[in-house]
């Protein structure tokens, strides 16, 4: 049987509602509300990409990937990517300098307060190089109207979704004016 509390506890982001607010420095400069999140000019979607931190290789792995894939991301109709963490802005930069991120919005400093709004995971440090606490991985695209299109959330660094097939799917619903599926909810 499922502990009913922790079940209860978990915060779920719904599709075609609207997210919770979010406002967070850059690393490289300005804020997250510079990048218009949702807004739709340059493109129909933004990709949120919740990452664990400098710390997290499978992160590096994710963030290059994404890096090297902006450019067909906005082909496919992602207008605004940014990668989001619980980091400090010195770990941020560090992870931009190391990770070789030469495009890619770093978003620091999301509280756990705002890690629990958006759905994600909470674990605590317990390995050298580890913060205290950091989020889990995630992955939310918002549709131009600002409402959830899609999300999904990981309580493990591993089994995230590639960013080529996130592309191939934003293509797919794109043309079959396929719409935000997972809104009956309990």
């Amino acid at each position: 049987m499922w502990p009913r509390v922790a079940l209860e506890a978990m915060m779920t982001i719904l599709p075609r509602t609207q997210p919770p607010a979010l406002s967070l420095p850059l690393a490289r400069g300005g804020t997250i509300d510079d990048l218009e999140l949702g807004t739709g000019a340059d493109g129909r979607f933004t990709l949120m990409v919740f990452y664990r931190g400098l710390h997290c290789p499978v992160c590096r792995k994710q963030l290059r990937e994404l890096d090297a894939e902006l450019d067909a991301l906005r082909e496919a109709g992602v207008g605004r990517v940014v990668a989001i963490s619980m980091d400090t802005l010195k770990r941020a930069s560090i992870s931009i300098e190391d990770w070789e991120l030469s495009r890619l919005p770093l978003a620091y400093g999301l509280s756990e307060e705002q890690a629990r709004q958006w759905g994600l995971f909470i674990s605590s440090g317990f390995k050298k190089g580890e913060p205290e606490l950091f989020s889990e991985p995630g992955m939310v695209i918002l549709d131009s109207d600002n409402t959830v299109f899609w999300a999904t959330v990981s309580s493990m660094p591993f089994g995230r979704m590639p960013i080529k097939a996130i592309i191939h799917g934003i293509e797919y619903v794109t043309e079959e004016k396929y719409p935000a599926r997972g809104v009956v909810a309990p």
